[in-house]
């Protein structure tokens, strides 16, 4: 019972996100330009959600994985959701940025 309740809203395992950025994955935190400033993960891309559809090309390989991030997970979950309608074909939404970094 669990595991359908688990399939049916998306709740699988969560990826080995410190794998998945060795092997060339790339954060992009798509919280505004301030609240990056404010902190974030070392490394990670900015692309704002409101820009990220314009701002692909930052994102240059579909198949590498994308971790999305911003500073609950809402914002992250949709753009996971636009990545995967523009053909990224591995695409993960790694929650609140201090709770992705905890992971990594």
């Amino acid at each position: 019972m669990m595991k359908l309740f688990k399939a049916l809203f998306g709740m699988g395992e969560s990826p080995d996100y410190s794998e998945l950025v060795k092997n060339g994955g790339v954060i992009v935190d798509v919280r505004t330009k301030s609240e990056f400033l404010s902190g974030h993960i070392k490394g990670s891309k900015n692309i704002p959600l409101n820009s990220l559809g314009s701002n692909l090309k930052q994102i240059k390989n579909k198949d590498l994985a994308v971790i999305t991030c911003c500073a609950s997970g809402m914002r992250s979950a949709s753009a996971k959701n636009l990545l995967e309608s523009y053909g990224y074909t591995k695409v993960y939404n790694g929650g609140g940025w201090r709770s992705l970094q905890n992971k990594i």
